[in-house]
């Protein structure tokens, strides 16, 4: 009875309207909060969908080259289990993206140690389990002493256990499993480069739309926070930048990827100046990552410190915003993209606005990161760092001549100085 009691007084303060005259003050919270799960929940769903698409042609070509590994180690070469070839198939492909040729050798290597250590072990040790142990711990030792990468040691370590535990019961597997991480390997390459390539540039588009969206993103929720004064907004926008390991990883992993493909795939070779342009932009984006983010921080402390803040500074750092989604779309269509280069020099020049009607110190710095992430930008769309240094300067034009100077009749400290550009 008390627990039902309990039950319908807690029903009844859920409907129970406020008295007439109260102010509903935890309602806009709750909602808030309300409102911040259900989107994190679609971002969370979408973000999965996109990781999907972005490893679906992965794992079809490690599907494919699996099933061809197989058959060719049972049907072609007899093996009546043909477990390496499949595993060594997958491994090279799934394991090591932009490193196949590096990563098949890394295969082979290891299995010869691994082969080697084992055999030598059982012969004067016999076979248990603390000689399984002993293998695997002289096999992972020789092979760092060698100065072997992790993947070596790895499948040294790996072949030693299979060596040590397989060979009571199977005679000569030795050279069935040298055979099997030739044809895993070299099966791998061959769906890579003429079966199954896949097209560079998508894949490239695709692992770099997460970070220019999340980039752009960012810099227009920092324009709206300057606009609004709202240091909650800046915050959370600095926060959300300074996750963006993920998605560089993916970028500079797919960049990785689209060269060897392009290296070792005949029907994709036409697609080299188109990758050049990716290629190129990678550390350039990844340094407007790193500058935005200073501009961010420093945008955080400007309404901190209640600095003034011009109007054109938020619409300068929106222009940014602008620039990063214009030059995604433009080399994900293969253009030139010269309207991302205009976006960033409007940027600059309403920053030149701005730093004309007047900044705090904390704002010097946003108006000079905005420079910089210009310049960043300008190099990410192809010109020349000095030619986009110097298109940055002209943009900000002669105000940073004129806010410099003072007269003696005007003895006035001077505000900050010009911003520098890179």
């Amino acid at each position: 009875m008390a627990e039902a009691r309990e039950r319908r007084r807690l029903s009844f303060l859920r409907r129970a309207p406020l008295r007439e005259g109260l102010v509903d003050l935890d309602g806009p919270r709750i909602a808030s909060a309300m409102d911040e799960l259900r989107n994190r929940s679609k971002a969370t769903l979408h973000d999965r969908l996109h990781r999907v698409r972005t490893a679906a042609g992965l794992a079809v070509q490690a599907g494919l080259a699996a099933g061809l590994a197989y058959l060719v180690s049972h049907r072609l070469l007899g093996n009546p289990q043909p477990v390496f070839a499949p595993i060594s198939a997958v491994g090279t492909l799934a394991a090591s993206v932009g490193q196949r040729f590096r990563r098949t050798i890394e295969l082979i290597v290891g299995v010869a140690v691994g082969v080697a250590v084992g055999d030598a072990l059982i012969y004067f040790l016999g076979t248990g389990a603390w000689q399984l142990g002993l293998v695997v711990t002289a096999a992972i030792l020789l092979t760092i002493f060698a100065g072997a990468s992790v993947a070596i040691v790895i499948q040294a370590a790996a072949t030693a256990v299979l060596i040590v535990t397989l060979s009571p019961s199977t005679q000569n597997l030795e050279f069935p499993r040298f055979v099997d991480a030739f044809v895993g390997g070299g099966i791998a390459l061959l769906v890579t480069a003429i079966l199954l390539p896949l097209n560079p540039l998508r894949v490239i588009n695709r692992a770099a739309r997460p970070a220019l969206d999340l980039l752009a993103t960012q810099l227009d929720v920092c324009a709206d926070a300057l606009r609004r004064r709202d240091r909650s907004a800046a915050q959370q926008a600095l926060l959300r930048l300074r996750e963006n390991k993920e998605e560089l990883a993916a970028l500079s992993e797919a960049i990785e990827g689209a060269k060897e493909t392009i290296t070792i795939s005949p029907a994709r070779w036409h697609r080299r100046s188109e990758l050049t342009h990716y290629a190129e932009a990678a550390d350039p984006i990844d340094r407007s990552m790193r500058n935005s983010g200073t501009l961010i921080r420093r945008s955080v402390t400007l309404i901190e410190d209640e600095e003034p803040v011009p109007a054109p500074m938020p619409d300068a750092i929106a222009h940014l915003a602008e620039s990063v989604r214009l030059l995604r779309h433009e080399f994900a269509a293969g253009e030139e993209p010269e309207q991302a280069r205009e976006r960033s020099l409007r940027a600059v020049s309403e920053a030149g606005r701005a730093y004309a009607e007047g900044v705090g110190f904390s704002g010097s710095v946003v108006i000079a990161q905005v420079r910089t992430t210009a310049s960043d930008l300008m190099v990410a769309s192809g010109v020349d760092q000095d030619e986009a240094n110097r298109l940055v300067r002209q943009a900000f034009g002669e105000k940073e001549q004129r806010t410099g100077e003072t007269t003696e009749q005007s003895p006035a400290p001077k505000p900050p100085t010009a911003p520098p550009v890179g």
